[in-house]
């Protein structure tokens, strides 16, 4: 089975900054999903945090990637995700289980927060 990517964000196609346009160009739409976590609105970014407690319902897209490792891997340098240095990293590439609106599940890549914590949260309005 191809590799998906659980998208909350910028890196979704009709919201992607210039230098990964070309890639997300390439994905192929599957479907709206959830995922369960913290989203903090940052100064340039959105960014997620998995965790058990004090959770909410994340919205986002699911898409299918490209064949070739060429997109996870330029989506990686995108958001500072170092596989041999991950502690060290911006964001972490993590699979998690996403929601389906049909409910059922499918397991996804999704960028993690993996920076300080802000101590106030900012909710987003903009839909994924």
């Amino acid at each position: 089975m191809a590799e998906r990517l659980f998208v909350y964000g910028t890196l979704h196609p009709n919201r992607a900054p210039k230098e990964i346009a070309d890639i997300v160009s390439h994905f192929r739409h599957v479907g709206h999903g959830t995922i369960r976590g913290v989203r903090y609105e940052l100064a340039d970014y959105p960014a997620v945090v998995l965790t058990s407690r004090n959770t909410e319902e994340i919205s986002g897209e699911i898409f299918t990637l490209p064949s070739d490792n060429t997109a996870l891997r330029r989506l990686d340098e995108y958001e500072e995700y170092q596989p041999e240095d991950p502690e060290h990293s911006l964001f972490r590439r993590l699979k998690t289980s996403v929601t389906l609106d049909d409910g059922t599940q499918q397991e996804c890549w999704v960028y993690v927060y993996n920076g300080p914590i802000p101590k106030t949260r900012v909710r987003s309005r903009i839909a994924a």
